[in-house]
C-alpha cells in the first residue's frame, strides 16, 4: 500500500509517495500557485508528477494526505483561511479528490508536521508529543495518547499565540507578547540585531552584518562572546517558559524541536533543558519531560499527511 504526503508551503508544493512504514519511493516539487483552483491544479499536477515518477497507478495510492498552511477545518476538508496562499473558505480536498479520484484528508502544515514526527520520526516511540517549530513565526502540534489533538473545528493548538510576557512585543497575530514574537527565528534575529548595534565589540561582527544576522549568529558564538551568551540565555529564557506552559497543561513525554534554529543542536538543547527544569511544575523526576531535535527536517509534514491515514 502506497499514500501520497502532500506539504503545502508559501513558495514550493513538496510531495512524496512512501509506504506505511515511511519508506519513501519517490519525491518532487512544484513551485506554489496561490488561489483555491490555482492550488488544486497545483496539488493535482504533483501527484500526477510523483505517479510517473514512481511507476505507479492512482489504483496503488490508498489516499493524498496534506498539510497546509493556516485555519484548516480538517473534518469538512476546507482551508477555512489561508492569507499567504490567498485562499478562504475552499474546499480543496474535496476539488483534489475530484480531480484525481483518490481519497484525500488535510490538517494544518504544524499539525501535519507534529503527527509526522509521533508516527515515523523522533517521537515514535513515545505516545504524548508535543512539536514546536522555530522559524519565521511559532508553530506546532500536539499528540495525544498517539492522536492529533486539533481542538474545536481543528482550530486549536496554535501555540506560537500563548501570551508569555503581557503588553509585550507585538506579534503579527495582532496580541502584544506571544510565545511567537520571544521565541522566534524573526525574535531571535531582532534581539541580535538590537546587541550588535549596541556593543560594537562584539566578536559577532567578525563573521557578520546586520544584513546577514540569522538564527544562528549568536550560538556560533556564545562559547567565546559574552553578548552572544546574553542573547542565547535571553532567548533560552523565553523559550523554557513557553515549553513550561505547555507541559503543565499536557504534561508530554518529550518536545521536539524543529525549524532553523533547532540546528543549533546541543548549544540550544542542554540549556533550554536545564532552564526548562526550573520551571516545570512539580519537578521533573516523577514524570520526566525530555526536549529532543526533530528528526525529519523538511519532509516532517509531507510524512504527517501521510500519518493522516494511518491514524
Amino acid at each position: 500500500m502506497y499514500y501520497v504526503g502532500i506539504d503545502i508551503g508559501g513558495t514550493t508544493v513538496k510531495g512524496i509517495i512512501a509506504d506505511e512504514k515511511g519508506n519513501i519511493v519517490c519525491e518532487n516539487y512544484v513551485d506554489t500557485v496561490k488561489g483555491g483552483e490555482g492550488l488544486t491544479a497545483n496539488v493535482v499536477n504533483l501527484v500526477d508528477i510523483l505517479l510517473k515518477q514512481s511507476g505507479l497507478n492512482k489504483t496503488d495510492i490508498v489516499g493524498i494526505g496534506m498539510g497546509s498552511p493556516g485555519l484548516i477545518n480538517s473534518e469538512e476538508g476546507k482551508i477555512v483561511f489561508a492569507g499567504n496562499l490567498q485562499i478562504h473558505d475552499y474546499p480543496l480536498a474535496d476539488k483534489v479528490k475530484e480531480k484525481t479520484g483518490i481519497p484525500v484528508k488535510i490538517t494544518n502544515d504544524a499539525n501535519a508536521a507534529a503527527l509526522g514526527e509521533a508516527k515515523f520520526g523522533a517521537a515514535k516511540e513515545y505516545s504524548d508529543s508535543i512539536f514546536i517549530t522555530l522559524g519565521t513565526g511559532v508553530g506546532g502540534g500536539v499528540i495525544i495518547n498517539g492522536k492529533l489533538y486539533e481542538g474545536y473545528k481543528s482550530a486549536g493548538t496554535e501555540l506560537g499565540h500563548m501570551v508569555i510576557q503581557k503588553d509585550g512585543e507585538q506579534c503579527s497575530c495582532g496580541r502584544k507578547g506571544c510565545f511567537e514574537a520571544y521565541g522566534s527565528a524573526t525574535a531571535l534575529i531582532r534581539k541580535t540585531k538590537e546587541v550588535m548595534k549596541e556593543h560594537t565589540d562584539s566578536l559577532m561582527w567578525s563573521k557578520y552584518s546586520l544584513e546577514n544576522v540569522c538564527g544562528k549568529t549568536p550560538f556560533d558564538f556564545c562559547d567565546s562572546d559574552k553578548y552572544a551568551k546574553e542573547i542565547v540565555d535571553w532567548y533560552v529564557s523565553y523559550l523554557a517558559c513557553g515549553l513550561a506552559n505547555f507541559s503543565n497543561i499536557f504534561r508530554p513525554q518529550v518536545f521536539l524541536i524543529g525549524g532553523g534554529v533547532s540546528n543549533a543542536g546541543d548549544k540550544l538543547i542542554k540549556p533550554l533543558t536545564e532552564e526548562f527544569e526550573k520551571e516545570i511544575f512539580g519537578g521533573n523526576d516523577y514524570c520526566p519531560v525530555l526536549i529532543k531535535k526533530a528528526s525529519l527536517g523538511n519532509r516532517a509534514g509531507a510524512f504527517g499527511a501521510i500519518a493522516l491515514f494511518l491514524d
